[in-house]
């Protein structure tokens, strides 16, 4: 591989021309040779017709369609996504703007959970030591991640190594989604590591990584390498490589070094000029979104995960704030006006008295190791409890308001949902699995 390198070019607007003069500029400066089938992975865990700030921007995408054909005509490329909460990838296509886009660059959508799917072991994993891997990325021979560039409450940042959590199935994607998260995410690697990465950092989303708010920064970051990408992405929102669990991890597992001696960063704009900007958000919570620091009469008592005896930072807790941000976009000031409750997440080691209000126990460990005292006790299992769950059947029983529930939303999810079940169950017919495209992608 050549050196390191991570690219920070200045671009304030969505414009498709200008972006696409950047990533080939960017292709060049990494000598960087596209070829074969090549896998373009955007991040699309969540788009509605409000929550807007979660994914990729199409045009990004749209970009680095038009540079590929043009550094090489010969290419085959594929556009890939699982989306999150179990929803249909398909209905996050259409509203950020994916179905569109794909219909102007010609270009196929792939929802890895409509593919066939090869199980890969995985050598160097913790948790995932097996994983299905969806047809478009067995088979790719180059691999492009396309991050959107975000604050996210578990982890830290979201950029490319975070972004592999979308390339696991519905089926899968839950699995070890707790205070393992950042070790899993590691794990994933080993089948989901990229050759090339382009970064939509145009705007970049703070807030709770769902449903996040965008900020506006006007760059694009391009790297050749994972680590390097993230390093530079660490330090433009305001932390030091060290800081990012994920990123540790994967230094401490082989997949390259934390020092930035050992990357080359150029470009026409600076890490520091960037995270400079990054102070500069205003928002009404935090830039990353912790449930206990969110102005509300709401009470949340967050224990640990019985099994490791850490803090489950990444399942119910993380779902439960993603599925509260998604109401506060639809109706701004609510979760300061919610009525007064506690919800518990995992094994909490102390008092939850709330006499004559609601107490939910979130996740099938929850419980509570001191006094509980409620007027009425609800729970909802899972490990985790997923986000939409929350959602459609912990939130009408709390008296908290649901974008789940709109008919805006409903409709189209019935409609996305039985597509979905009808690509799942013809897709034995459909496809058939070819020779994977990355050699260390052991089918089993």
């Amino acid at each position: 591989m050549e050196k390191r390198k991570v690219i920070i070019r200045r671009c304030e607007t969505y414009d498709v021309p200008a972006i696409k003069g950047i990533i080939k500029e960017g292709i060049e400066e990494l000598n960087e040779r596209p070829y074969g089938k090549v896998l373009i992975k955007p991040n699309i865990v969540c788009s509605t017709k409000i929550v807007q700030a979660a994914h990729t921007h199409p045009y990004v995408v749209e970009a680095m369609v038009e540079a590929l054909r043009e550094v090489n005509p010969n290419v085959h490329i594929t556009v890939g996504e699982s989306g999150g909460m179990g929803i249909p990838t398909r209905l996050f296509f259409h509203y950020a703007g994916y179905t569109k886009m794909a219909k102007r660059a010609r270009v196929p959508l792939r929802d890895f959970n409509e593919e066939r799917q090869v199980k890969v072991k995985l050598s160097k994993a913790k948790w995932h030591t097996t994983m299905l891997v969806a047809k478009s990325l067995y088979e790719a021979n180059y691999r492009i991640w396309m991050p959107k560039l975000k604050f996210h409450n578990g982890c830290k940042i979201t950029n490319a190594v975070k972004l592999n959590i979308g390339i696991l199935t519905h089926k899968e994607r839950m699995l070890y989604h707790d205070d393992r998260l950042n070790e899993k995410i590691v794990d994933l690697l080993e089948v989901g590591y990229p050759h090339l990465i382009v970064s939509d950092a145009i705007c970049i989303g703070h807030g709770q990584e769902f449903a996040p708010y965008h900020y506006p920064l006007g760059a694009i970051l391009i790297a050749n390498e994972p680590l390097a990408a993230d390093m530079v992405a660490a330090r433009i929102l305001n932390f030091e490589p060290g800081e990012i669990e994920h990123l540790v991890e994967a230094r401490d597992r082989g997949y390259g070094t934390l020092d930035f001696r050992d990357i080359e960063v150029s470009g026409d704009v600076s890490m520091e000029e960037l995270a400079e900007k990054v102070k500069r958000i205003d928002t009404p919570y935090t830039v990353r979104w912790d449930v206990r620091k969110v102005k509300t009469p709401v009470k949340f008592y967050v224990g640990i995960n019985p099994e490791t005896g850490r803090e489950c930072s990444g399942g119910c807790v993380n779902a439960l704030a993603g599925a509260l941000a998604t109401s506060e976009l639809y109706w701004p000031g609510l979760i300061a006006n919610l009525p007064r409750m506690g919800l518990v997440i995992g094994y909490y080691r102390g008092d939850v008295v709330h006499p004559g209000e609601k107490v939910a126990l979130i996740g099938s460990c929850a419980d509570v190791e001191g006094k509980l005292e409620a007027g009425k006790i609800i729970r909802i299992k899972g490990c985790p409890a997923k986000g939409m769950d929350q959602a459609l059947f912990l939130f009408p029983r709390l008296g908290i308001r649901s974008a789940a529930w709109t008919l805006s939303s409903a409709l189209p999810m019935g409609y996305y949902s039985l597509y979905k079940w009808m690509m799942q169950m013809t897709k034995v017919f459909r496809e058939r699995i070819g020779e994977p495209g990355a050699p260390n992608m052991q089918k089993i």
